[in-house]
């Protein structure tokens, strides 16, 4: 009887074959978090209704503008950590993230999945707020303006997917939800990604450059103008990159040493 050849070597597999495994791994991650309305409405309707609330009693003002930019990061801020914070540590509680780290897949596959899908939730994020800006609170948008916007968002998913993969390694599996909101929240806040940080109390604009969501927040508030004075776009990068090798590497040492006590 004949029988199928099998690869025994990740050396033998095409490029193609990881392309596709990369391709379906993201697209049925992205349908089970479309189907998890704790998450998708939850990611997509806070900045909207906060945007709907706020940024319309401001119309026709460089203030809907402002918000567009800060909301769109506070969406992206939440994809990345609630779809790989409290997503991974919900899988550790169920046992399939064990399921997934036995199988043959890479790895990488896995986060990079992930990723992108809370990548998409923010991109969709950023269009509502943009149509909701153009037409009702009267924010006068580019296209390039938006364009860029939208980059910046899908930038954001790295630095942000990182620190949700190291919360995700930390917290207790069943408190994954509740650990992320008392990061999530208060850090976007006091980033000046839900009102303007010259309205905040003195000590929390001195607190804002520490955060990393305060340097994403600034990066979409240049392509409008409105980025605070004393760090340049740059700088504003480099920390965001510093911020990801940080998360990055500390998430690898916990995992490894939680291995190695497997």
């Amino acid at each position: 009887m004949a029988t199928a050849a099998i690869p025994t070597s990740r050396a033998g597999l095409s490029l193609g074959y990881y392309v596709n495994l990369f391709r379906n791994e993201t697209h049925y991650e992205f349908l089970r978090m479309l189907r998890l309305r704790a998450y998708s409405l939850s990611v997509v309707g806070f900045p909207v209704m906060f945007y709907l609330l706020f940024g319309t009693l401001n119309s026709h003002s460089p203030y809907a503008r402002y918000l567009l930019a800060s909301y769109s990061c506070f969406g992206m801020v939440g994809t990345a950590l609630f779809g790989l914070g409290a997503g991974i540590a919900m899988e550790r509680a169920q046992g399939w993230l064990d399921l997934k780290l036995a199988s043959p897949m890479p790895r990488f596959a896995y986060l990079f999945a992930k990723t992108v899908s809370a990548a998409i939730f923010a991109v969709v994020v950023t269009c509502l707020l943009t149509l909701i800006g153009i037409t009702l609170a009267g924010a006068h948008v580019s296209l390039l303006e938006f364009a860029k916007l939208i980059g910046i968002t899908i930038a954001g998913a790295v630095p942000f997917a990182a620190m949700g993969l190291l919360i995700s390694l930390l917290v207790p599996p069943t408190s994954g939800p509740g650990m992320i909101n008392l990061v999530y929240l208060p850090m976007s806040f006091a980033s000046g990604l839900w009102m303007p940080l010259d309205v905040l109390p003195k000590w929390m604009q001195h607190l804002a450059p520490m955060l990393p969501a305060y340097h994403f927040g600034q990066i979409a508030l240049h392509i409008f103008g409105m980025a605070k004075p004393g760090i340049s776009l740059i700088g504003h990068w480099e920390a965001l990159i510093g911020f990801t090798c940080l998360m990055l590497g500390a998430a690898w040492l916990v995992f490894s040493r939680r291995e190695a006590r497997a």
